[in-house]
């Protein structure tokens, strides 16, 4: 199946005479007949849901969608992109591991990876996209377990390039961990770029309605840890009878893993309801995101072209940058993202925002809605002024999150807002 019905048909299957809706298993429990058949269970010797901290039915369904939405092996879906970005790390890396991480990516996780992890003992070292392969692997360390780095950055809008990443990483035996959450599998699927887990903050354009925040973990299956030494995953779990994941489950040892060691041991599952919704944006995110592109697109040529703006930063414009990039890993559409920068900075980026009157004002992005951001003064505030231009952010930067609206409506939002700060 192409993926606009893989949309609609993966997943949840109803058999003769069941519903067609996705069904909510509201239970935290599930009952067997025997004290053996739990046990298996437990040894992870049969599957099954034990308990709903660990897997529901709903969940499974929608995990089962993106799996084969991002073309991989299984998804284990937690609570929130954050989630998703930590455990994706985390089931690989320990107390005195490092991993590389372009200095491009939203800025909480940029706080997640410097602040939190390291106080647990791990090491974020960044590197620049734009850096040469030897500049980037200089930074490469005995203790590195991985790369991180997002398909099309928040809010720069840098589009990385997949392939030459994921080359550098298996050159030394590391996986490639993409957060794909602006492209969705509809404009991108970077295990076919060579990435290896796939990671989506799937409150944004996969929901797409703001109304339940979640995050996924796709596991390629294509990564062999093994080979490459990766023994969290090649020697006995004690914590499961000596289980060794490489042996037990193959390709999708990362995956089990992940769940059912740290969803287990953090309670990152998501409740029924909130699969259940999260199915509902999934079944017409083909859609939305081709509308989405199309406007962001036209909008972006607006500003483009208007004398109060200073700069506009969209790969699917023929001048962008990262145009020639966008090109190959983006060749449908660049989402509904766009990032400008006013003239007059700080000041006039406030007043352009605060004329707007069909655009929301919201710390959120890639929903149905148009809104907007100034990350400077919002999402990245925590940020040194170093930070936030290695980040690619300048005071007068405002995301724009093109909806989809009318694109004549949203022009006219945009038109009023920039007359403001003449």
């Amino acid at each position: 199946m192409k993926v606009e019905t893989k949309c609609i048909q993966e997943g949840y299957k109803p058999a003769n005479g069941e519903p067609v809706a996705l069904p909510i298993y509201q239970s935290t429990t599930y009952a067997y007949d025997s004290t053996e058949h739990i046990g298996r269970l437990f040894d992870l010797k049969e599957a099954g849901h034990m308990y709903s901290r660990i897997s529901n039915p709903t969940v499974a369904y929608v995990e089962e969608k993106i799996a084969a939405l991002e073309g991989g092996v299984a998804a284990v879906c937690v609570t929130a992109g954050q989630t998703a970005s930590f455990l994706s790390l985390f089931n690989i890396l320990g107390a005195g591991d490092s991993f590389l991480c372009s200095s491009k990516i939203y800025g909480g996780t940029i706080n997640l990876f410097s602040v939190t992890m390291k106080r647990m003992g791990i090491e974020c070292i960044y590197f620049d996209d734009e850096s040469s392969d030897e500049e980037i692997e200089s930074l490469i360390k005995p203790n590195t377990k991985a790369v991180f780095a997002e398909t099309l950055a928040n809010p720069a809008l840098t589009v990385l390039d997949i392939r030459r990443l994921a080359d550098l990483s298996h050159r030394h035996g590391l996986p490639l961990i993409i957060d794909n959450t602006f492209p969705t599998p509809i404009l991108c699927r970077p295990i076919e770029h060579g990435a290896d887990i796939v990671i989506h903050s799937t409150t944004k354009y996969m929901d797409g309605h703001a109304v339940q925040v979640g995050g996924v973990v796709v596991d390629s299956g294509n990564f062999d840890w093994e080979k490459n030494g990766y023994a969290c995953l090649t020697e006995p779990d004690e914590s499961y009878h000596g289980v060794i994941y490489t042996e037990s489950f193959g390709r999708a040892a990362y995956a089990t893993k992940l769940r059912t060691q740290l969803v287990r041991d953090f309670g990152t599952c998501p409740p029924a309801s909130a699969a259940f919704l999260l199915d509902l944006g999934l079944q017409t995110l083909a859609v939305r995101m081709e509308k989405h592109s199309a406007n962001a697109m036209a909008a972006a040529k607006y500003l483009e072209n208007h004398p109060m703006v200073d700069s506009v930063s969209y790969p699917g414009l023929e001048n962008d940058k990262y145009h020639e990039l966008a090109k190959k890993y983006l060749p449908n559409g660049c989402s509904g993202v766009v990032s400008f920068n006013i003239k007059g900075g700080k000041a006039n980026a406030v007043k352009f925002m605060d004329a707007l009157t069909m655009a929301k004002n919201v710390v959120h992005v890639a929903m149905v809605h148009t809104c907007v951001l100034h990350p400077a003064s919002e999402t990245h505030r925590q940020l040194t002024d170093e930070q936030l231009v290695a980040a690619g952010i300048n005071p007068g930067m405002i995301r724009l999150s093109v909806g989809i609206e009318n694109i004549d409506d949203i022009i006219a939002d945009l038109e009023q807002g920039l007359k403001a700060c003449e």
